[in-house]
């Protein structure tokens, strides 16, 4: 009979808290590069034009025996992903805590999503499915990565330090993944000069972004420590991932009788829709409805990226004073009053959209950073990844919800401005709900100190 060895007993002291922050914060700056380049610029125009290209002058292309017009192809891709993740990252969350093994979870994934991503550079000649096919693995990959991450929140910070860590966290992001995103558009824009056709140029961007992944991901697997809620025993894979599946269902169940923390999941996926809807729209406004360039869009990107690093830790620093509750909830009131003014924006006016992205910079890092810390409060111990599992799906439900919502506007009234301003619907319940949600109360009943501020 096996004996289990007892669990470790580990310095948690100021400094070594300290380095495992420093360490998580890396991991935030090795993976941004997979959304900045990747989702965000190159990934989806290199498919379409792959698809085109495979297409010929036939409307449509073969996708596992259904037609797809070329340039739907990328957007079916994203939906199949977004579905995937929704099913793999509760199944992630509650492997990571039922085995106690967050760190060699956060490493398979990572390193699996950053590998996809090295292999984009075999995409080219036609090579739509693979394309497709590795966009899903790294995808899928990413969005577990990063449930398993987010719960090392809890285990490195004491609760009146999150929102700063948080806070951190995000600005890394934003910096790492702005930084390669600069280094990727001038090799992009500067591909003739350099004798690489606009192809290449891109698959050694999105290649390049796996490198960074992976890469960087090494330094966070040095750092960061598991802590096990309870005695580790020997178990075969297939014991851990039923055990993780019966656990998840426990997990789902459970969340019943946390009520309030039930509410704010709601509450973060209302306001949220708006968030992430406004940021994935704010291209396609500017294009449809302002009329402005592609040069325009890209730098503002880029602007973005590195406001957002000083927003991060602006708010999280402004939430150490006043509570991050206010703090979001003074964030939406301003999330408000930017998409009220975009439906105002006069076509053509690249100072004015300039200024807009600045606006949603300063409040973006510090809503998603201080929601973030915000619900480490109201987990029940040694269920982080599992909640944190939830948590992520509502960001992923919210993306649908609010590219629906948008759509329906557009359909209906043929406006993108009107479309844009229908969000702000998003911004006011979500906010409404969060600010009806009793925090110490919420925490009180996952088991948890309420910190001096909220």
């Amino acid at each position: 009979m096996t004996v289990p060895t007892p669990p470790a007993v580990f310095d948690d002291s100021p400094a070594a808290r300290k380095r495992e922050q420093w360490g998580w914060y890396f991991y935030d700056w090795a993976n941004s590069a997979f959304p900045t380049t990747v989702l965000t610029v190159f990934l989806g125009p290199y498919l379409i034009d792959i698809a085109e290209r495979a297409a010929g002058t036939a409307p449509f292309v073969d996708v596992l025996g259904f037609d797809v017009r070329p340039g739907a192809y990328f957007s079916f891709v994203v939906g199949i992903a977004a579905v995937l993740q929704i099913v793999f990252m509760p199944i992630a969350g509650a492997l990571a805590d039922h085995t106690g093994r967050k760190k060699e979870l956060l490493g398979f994934f990572a390193m699996a999503g950053a590998l996809a991503t090295v292999c984009f550079w075999f995409v080219g000649d036609g090579r739509y499915l693979l394309g497709g096919g590795l966009f899903l693995v790294a995808n899928v990959s990413f969005a577990c990565a990063f449930v398993i991450y987010n719960s090392f929140l809890p285990d490195i910070a004491e609760p009146g330090e999150r929102d700063r860590v948080s806070g951190m966290g995000w600005g890394f992001g934003y910096l790492g993944g702005g930084l390669l995103l600069a280094v990727h558009l001038g090799l992009f824009l500067g591909a003739d000069s350099l004798g690489l056709d606009q192809g290449t140029a891109v698959r050694i961007a999105l290649s390049s972004a796996g490198l960074w992944w992976g890469g960087f991901t090494i330094i966070p697997l040095l750092r960061l420590r598991n802590r096990r809620t309870r005695p580790p025993r020997a178990q075969s894979a297939g014991q851990a991932v039923g055990g993780s599946f019966r656990q998840l269902g426990k997990t789902i169940a459970g969340l019943f009788s946390y009520p309030l923390t039930l509410a704010f999941l709601v509450g973060y996926l209302l306001y949220n829709d708006g968030v992430q809807t406004v940021i994935s729209f704010s291209a396609t406004f500017a294009d449809k409805e302002l009329k402005l360039g592609q040069t325009v869009q890209i730098s503002a990107i880029l602007m973005v990226q590195f406001v957002a690093f000083g927003g991060a830790l602006l708010l999280s620093h402004l939430a150490s004073r006043v509570g991050a509750k206010k703090v979001v909830l003074g964030a939406l009131v301003a999330w408000t009053v930017v998409v009220a003014i975009a439906y105002f924006l006069p076509a053509g006016s690249a100072v004015a959209f300039y200024a807009l992205g600045f606006a949603i910079a300063i409040v973006m890092g510090g809503t998603q950073a201080l929601s973030r810390s915000l619900f480490s409060h109201v987990i029940p111990k040694g269920k982080e990844a599992e909640y944190y599992s939830l948590y992520e799906i509502s960001d992923k439900g919210s993306t649908f919800l609010g590219s629906f919502t948008l759509g329906m506007a557009i359909q209906m009234s043929g406006s993108y401005r009107l479309g844009i301003i229908s969000l702000i619907a998003f911004f006011v319940l979500g906010g409404a709900v969060l600010a009806a949600v009793n925090l110490p109360k919420a925490i009180r009943a996952a088991g948890n100190e309420v910190p001096e501020r909220l």
